[in-house]
C-alpha cells in the first residue's frame, strides 16, 4: 500500500523477520533482522516475551486456523504452515486448539488467537495484530471522538449530496491545480478528486484492519461514491465503538501487505483520518464555493443541534 507513515522500529523489524515467509529457521529470522540468532532469539524473547520459533509456529497456526475456517484443505494448511507432513501439522494444532484440523468448519467462528504473552497474533490475510490489553473506558476523549466520527460522516454526505447537482465540467475541473493533501494520494485539483480520496481513505484504512485486499480507487463518479460511502460509513463506524468499547486505542497492527511493512495504532489511525478527513472537508467546501455554489459552513455545533432537535 502507498499510504504510509514515515520510520521504523526495531521490535517491529524483528517482527517482520518472524513473520517473513522465506525465514523458516531461526537463523533465517536472525539473517533477516541483520543480527546474530543468539541476539536475534534474546532480544525478541526480552521485548516479546516469547522466544522467535515459538512465536511463528504460534502465529502461523493461527494463520492455518484462519484458513480452515475460510474453505482451505488440512493439507494446503499444513503445507502453507510450513510442516513436513500433515501428520506432524495435525498434531501440533490438535495440541493448540484442542480439535484436530479436520473438525474446522467452514465459515465458522471467527476467533483464530491462541493465547499469547504478548497480544502478538495472526492478522488476514498477511499480517500481525499486536493487543495492548486495555480495559473499556481506559482513556479520555472517546465520546469526542465518536461525536467527531459521526459528524465527518454525516458532513462527508451532505457534500455527496451537494455534489450530485454539479455537472461534470464542474465535478473535473481543476480548481486546486497542484494541490495534495497527503503526497501518496496525488494531486487533488477537483471536486471529484477530493470527494474520491475522502471515500477512499476509509475504505483502504479498513482494508488493514479487516484483513481485507486493497480496494481500488473510483473515476470520482458522484453516484457511485455515495453508494461507497452509504456501504463504508457503517463499517467505520462501528469499528470506531469497537475500539472505544474494548479500550483497544493502543492496539497494533503491523501490516505486511505495505512496503515496506508498516506499525500502525489503532489510535493514531482513528486521529489521522479524523485529520484528513476535515481538511478535505473543508476544501471541497472552497472548490464549492469557487464553482458559485452556496454550501452550509459544516459546524459540528450547528450539526449536533440539528441532529438533537429532530430527535
Amino acid at each position: 500500500m502507498d499510504r504510509r507513515v514515515p520510520g521504523r522500529d526495531r521490535l517491529r523489524e524483528l517482527l517482520d523477520a518472524v513473520l517473513d515467509e522465506d525465514n523458516r529457521t531461526l537463523a533465517d529470522m536472525a539473517g533477516g533482522a541483520y543480527a546474530s540468532p543468539y541476539h536475534f532469539s534474546r532480544q525478541l524473547s526480552r521485548d516479546a516475551g516469547e522466544p522467535p520459533v515459538a512465536m511463528r509456529r504460534r502465529v502461523e497456526l493461527e494463520r492455518a486456523a484462519w484458513q480452515l475456517r475460510r474453505g482451505a484443505s488440512v493439507t494446503d494448511a499444513a503445507f502453507a504452515a510450513g510442516y513436513e507432513s500433515v501428520d506432524g501439522f495435525s498434531r501440533a494444532f490438535t495440541r493448540a486448539y484442542g480439535e484436530p484440523p479436520s473438525a474446522v468448519v467452514a465459515g465458522g467462528p471467527r476467533d483464530h488467537w491462541l493465547p499469547a504473552p504478548n497480544g502478538i497474533h495472526f492478522h488476514p490475510p498477511t499480517s500481525l495484530w499486536v493487543d495492548a490489553g486495555g480495559s473499556p473506558g481506559g482513556r479520555a476523549g472517546d465520546a469526542v471522538t465518536g461525536h467527531l466520527v459521526e459528524h465527518d460522516l454525516d458532513d462527508t454526505r451532505s457534500l455527496l449530496e451537494v455534489a450530485k447537482g454539479l455537472t461534470a465540467e464542474q465535478l473535473h475541473r481543476e480548481v486546486l491545480p497542484g494541490a495534495r493533501v497527503l503526497e501518496w494520494d496525488g494531486e487533488e485539483a477537483s471536486l471529484a478528486a477530493v470527494l474520491e480520496s475522502q471515500v477512499f481513505g476509509k475504505e483502504v484504512w479498513l482494508a488493514s484492519i479487516e484483513g481485507l485486499d486493497t480496494p481500488v480507487r473510483g473515476d470520482g463518479d458522484v453516484t457511485r461514491l455515495l453508494e461507497r460511502h452509504d456501504a463504508v460509513a457503517p463499517r467505520w463506524l462501528s469499528l470506531v465503538r469497537d475500539v472505544d468499547r474494548r479500550g483497544a486505542w493502543d492496539d497494533r497492527l503491523v501490516d505486511a501487505l505495505c512496503e515496506p511493512p508498516e506499525s500502525f495504532v489503532l489510535g493514531e489511525v482513528v486521529a489521522h483520518v479524523l485529520t484528513y478527513a476535515a481538511h478535505r472537508r473543508q476544501l471541497a467546501r472552497l472548490v464549492l464555493r469557487v464553482l458559485g455554489v452556496e454550501v452550509a459552513d459544516g459546524d459540528p455545533i450547528t450539526w449536533n443541534r440539528t441532529r438533537r432537535s429532530t430527535r
